[in-house]
């Protein structure tokens, strides 16, 4: 885990709009694609990124198959990175080429790479390494619940069913 703040995570998602979702997937049983929806259903927008799925339609935008495809003078907040720990260098460095006012890099669960962290802080954007903003989002605005976890029941009771 990256040492970012509840605080900081609440005011990056209360802030931000969109995401540049790199490695998204328009087949629903997959986890960007379920995070994707997600997001998109709490009004984030979702600009997906994949060249297998070049040109079809996924949560109302239109699926490119690189950053640079995308509009640069487009507002996007956060680059949202579903790819290898090994291809984030070149996601996070042809992303701050691109996008002028971006404001984080969000490294999925699992993906983490510690130079291209340094790098995008460097460029004075705020890194989250290891972290699903969709978990995040629920965690941070009371949504566990309602998926069934965090009940605020603490037991080591087996219970069986009858």
């Amino acid at each position: 885990m990256s040492d970012i703040s509840d605080h900081l995570l609440h005011d990056l998602l209360t802030t931000s709009r969109s995401f540049v979702s790199v490695g998204m997937s328009a087949n629903p049983i997959r986890p960007s694609y379920f995070v994707g929806r997600y997001l998109s259903r709490k009004g984030f927008t979702i600009i997906p990124v994949n060249p297998a799925y070049r040109d079809q339609q996924l949560f109302g935008e239109r699926i490119v198959g690189e950053i640079e495809a995308i509009d640069p003078q487009r507002t996007v907040d956060i680059i949202d990175i579903f790819r290898r720990s090994e291809d984030v260098p070149d996601i996070v460095s042809r992303s701050i080429a691109h996008f002028r006012h971006l404001k984080a890099i969000w490294m999925q669960v699992g993906v983490r790479h510690a130079d291209a962290a340094r790098y995008a802080e460097g460029c004075g954007l705020t890194v989250i390494q290891d972290r699903c903003p969709k978990i995040e989002y629920q965690r941070l605005f009371g949504e566990l619940r309602m998926a069934g976890f965090n009940t605020g029941v603490i037991s080591s009771r087996l219970h069986r069913h009858r």
